[in-house]
């Protein structure tokens, strides 16, 4: 008997593709926007710098943290329906954020925004896999939610920096409120609704255990790259691994776990999270060492480099459009080696750039364009790879795999420049207070603010030195970066030969 081939999605899932279009995009945005906020916030609010630091921590911390359980709750209660309610969430709480009157206020608001955001990213993602049966439409779909992320971080600093020029602070927060309330609408129209309906209760120790993992372990790489490898870096991911030991412990016991550990046996599945992995950690850690290079190296405001910053975005849209077309004429393997020979030639124009804005302008556009078709791609491949019902918790999986890999490549690009930094500023004679001087000789914006302070000859010649050894960490860092592509590439080459091109998993 011939097998029917996968019935192909019509106008109703397309416009359901549209309707989820509208989270990813400001999922992404939210990210990136409280940045510009921040001065005005900081002026009206008055936090200290603790209290400045979680405002924009806090997002990011609760939303990794929650990815794993969402996704599989999602499975449990609906996709839809878990969706819908993250949605209304989202928009009480960016609500809650656009009226803070106080520190506090906005630090919880910001975290409720991290908890709704949670339920996003895994429910379009799964509803994604049930919706487009056929391989093709699928890859494709993934492709326009991929971009769609990549819409938001490209769109973030222009519309914050628009809205910021014409109204209040609060203002990029209360954009998100009607966005969200208009899928309220259209998602019970256009989006199916699909729960497993073998799933048993959800296991409150393992969610609980799952969440405490991924939070002391995030928490310690963020604290490393903000301040080194203290006590704190130490003693949060020690627990976390260990909290995290002792879930996969828990995970072999349950008839329905929280995580399903036989997914990890599949190299389609597997595989993919390690590349996702490295190469978030690549893209961000460059990423955020590029920021500070625009402001405080070349002098550029806010504004400005976000718009210099703004068509990377554009290309990993274009890029993850074009993924489809590459996975549908070369395999896997040789796809993702290809792709990461475009990123170490990225890496390697941005650190032998020696101050051509041009050839580092060019490296910064190339490095999306190797890394965004991989994202289509390795996505397609965990989530095909798992039955539909698993296809929650692949999506939770997945989604903090990118998550781990964001906040490592901060941490280890990151401290590796500005470990480099300090060297180069050992022992640099300033007649400043000692603490201003301690801070001169640990980042590029305290000897940025200290040179401001300094009579003409000396502040010019600070800041030169200060560029000058930036530019040294961020050079090594672009080297280490084009070693760990170099090694995604033999890693696909080696491992996942026998992988074919996506298609549903049964």
């Amino acid at each position: 008997m011939t097998e029917r081939a996968p019935a192909r999605a019509g106008r109703r899932e397309w416009i359901g593709l549209a309707a989820i279009a509208i989270p990813c995009v400001l999922y992404s945005m939210d990210l990136t926007v409280l940045n510009l906020a921040l001065p005005a916030i900081a002026a009206d609010l008055e936090p200290d710098a603790i209290e400045l630091l979680w405002m924009v921590d806090i997002y990011g911390f609760l939303t990794a943290g929650f990815l794993i359980l969402m996704g599989t709750l999602g499975d449990r209660i609906g996709r839809r329906r878990l969706l819908l309610i993250g949605s209304a969430a989202f928009a009480l709480a960016s609500l809650a954020a656009a009226f803070s009157t106080s520190a506090g206020m906005m630090i919880a608001a910001r975290a409720a925004q991290g908890v709704a955001a949670a339920t996003l990213a895994p429910s379009t993602l799964s509803l994604i896999r049930n919706m487009f049966l056929d391989d093709r439409q699928r890859t494709f779909a993934i492709g326009v939610w991929i971009a769609c992320f990549s819409a938001g971080a490209a769109l973030g600093p222009v519309v914050g920096g628009l809205l910021l020029s014409q109204f209040w602070w609060g203002s990029v927060f209360l954009i998100n409120v009607p966005l969200m309330l208009s899928l309220l609408v259209i998602g019970p129209l256009f989006l199916p609704e699909y729960r497993d309906a073998e799933a048993g209760r959800l296991d409150l120790v393992s969610a609980v255990m799952s969440l405490a993992a991924v939070l002391l372990v995030i928490y310690g790489i963020k604290h490393a790259a903000e301040h080194g490898v203290d006590g704190v870096t130490l003693g949060a991911a020690a627990a976390g691994v260990l909290v995290g030991a002792g879930f996969l412990y828990r995970q072999r016991l349950l008839r329905e776990p929280l995580l399903d550990l036989i997914l990890f046996r599949r190299a389609a599945f597997a595989v993919p999270l390690a590349i996702n992995v490295l190469k978030i950690l690549v893209f961000v850690g460059i990423f955020f060492l590029v920021a500070q290079y625009l402001q405080l190296v070349l002098g550029f405001d806010a504004l400005t480099a976000g718009l210099w910053i703004a068509p990377t975005g554009l290309v990993m849209i274009a890029a993850s459009l074009a993924a489809p077309t590459l996975i549908r004429l070369v395999p896997p393997a040789p796809a993702i080696a290809a792709a990461f020979t475009v990123v170490t030639v990225s890496l390697i124009l941005i650190a032998t750039a020696d101050g051509s804005f041009v050839r580092f302008y060019i490296g910064i556009l190339l490095l999306p364009l190797g890394t965004a078709p991989v994202g289509t791609l390795t996505t397609d491949l965990v989530i095909s790879s798992v039955p539909p019902r698993r296809a929650g918790m692949a999506s939770g999986i997945s989604e903090t795999s990118f998550e781990f890999g964001g906040a490592i490549g901060i941490a280890i690009l990151g401290s590796l420049s500005a470990a480099v930094y300090r060297t180069a500023m050992a022992g640099y004679p300033l007649d400043v207070p000692p603490a201003t001087a301690n801070a001169a000789r640990t980042t590029l914006a305290a000897a940025v603010e200290t040179a401001a302070t300094l009579p003409g000859p000396a502040g010019a010649a600070l800041l030169a030195r200060a560029r000058d050894a930036f530019v040294a960490g961020f050079e090594t860092a672009a080297w280490i970066g084009a070693i760990i592509a170099i090694f995604i590439a033999l890693l696909a080459l080696t491992t996942m030969r026998g992988v074919k091109r996506p298609a549903a998993a049964h």
